[in-house]
């Protein structure tokens, strides 16, 4: 785990910061780590901590899970305001951002499933080429649907052929007029700090909303973040390059953009981040194991943190 346990500073005199889990697990004590920082944050400067539900993903949250986030906190001694947002009861606004991006030209749908980009990525990949990847090292999407017609692809939606509905990351960096950055009092992981440029285009043509599911992370993120007046977003190191991701749809949309301030991670023995999918040892089975608050601070690298 890096060693930055300190609060960052904000720019603003009442700042606003959230913590954001997902209610498909429970929380470990990465998590933990990320909401303390934030209800410190707040805390130590009369600003507001909110608590954001990203329930986005209807077919994998569990109204136990938010429960069970709601318990973890308080024991914490962390508290929040309510009503809590949850994404689930605001599909319209994601909607209405997926709309203006649609009618700027910079949404299409892609009809390619995963295997027929991986096979088409790794056809070119044996010729010896290579083919780009984003931050987290998935292969770019390939721009095959870019050029489809508009009535083929109504054609292909109407005939219930499965699709997402991606950004056009070339036509919006064309159309962008000025160089994008962030106030980060962070670190990215080569050290970033102070004023970062971003880099949208080293993630392709995102997704931004599938048919199952109205509004990828990316875009759900950025609205929710200023429908809520965000001032200071405090939030892990794996998700610094997403940033760059979030700062162009800002701009897009003609939305607020907040001071940022990636943190270290816990990590396991092996150096790799704790995750809900690999079985990472949940706060209340540590509650239940006799742990204390400050024994899940301390474990959280936050015990003089203040």
């Amino acid at each position: 785990m890096a060693e930055d346990n300190t609060i960052p500073e904000s720019g603003f005199t009442e700042p606003i910061v959230r913590f954001a889990p997902s209610p498909n697990g429970l929380l470990h004590v990465g998590h933990a780590r990320s909401a303390m920082l934030n209800w410190r944050f707040a805390e130590t400067r009369g600003g507001t901590f909110l608590l954001r539900i990203e329930d986005i993903d209807l077919t994998r949250a569990r109204p136990e899970f938010e429960l069970a986030v709601k318990e973890d906190l308080a024991w914490l001694g962390i508290d929040w305001p309510e009503p809590v947002r949850r994404q689930s009861e605001h599909f319209g606004e994601y909607q209405s951002a997926l709309d203006e991006l649609r009618r700027l030209g910079l949404l299409y749908p892609a009809f390619l499933s995963r295997a027929e980009i991986a096979t088409i990525v790794s056809e070119f990949e044996r010729r010896g080429r290579v083919w780009p990847r984003d931050p987290d090292g998935a292969p770019h999407y390939p721009g095959h649907d870019r050029a489809l017609s508009m009535s083929e692809r109504d054609h292909r939606i109407a005939a219930g052929k499965p699709h997402a509905w991606r950004l056009d990351m070339q036509a919006a960096l064309d159309g962008l007029g000025e160089k994008l950055s962030w106030r980060e009092s962070g670190a990215g992981p080569k050290g970033e700090t102070g004023q970062v440029g971003a880099d949208p285009g080293a993630w392709g043509d995102v997704i931004l909303a599938r048919r199952d599911v109205p509004a990828s992370y990316h875009l759900s993120v950025t609205v929710d973040d200023a429908v809520q007046s965000i001032t200071d977003v405090v939030r892990g190191e794996d998700l610094f390059a997403s940033t760059s991701v979030h700062r162009l749809l800002q701009h897009l949309l003609g939305l607020p953009v907040p001071a940022y301030h990636h943190h270290g991670l816990v990590r396991d023995p092996d150096g790799r981040k704790l995750s809900k999918s690999d079985g990472a040892t949940s706060i209340a089975a540590l509650r239940q194991q006799g742990a204390s608050p400050a024994d899940i601070i301390a474990l959280a690298g936050l015990a003089d943190a203040r």
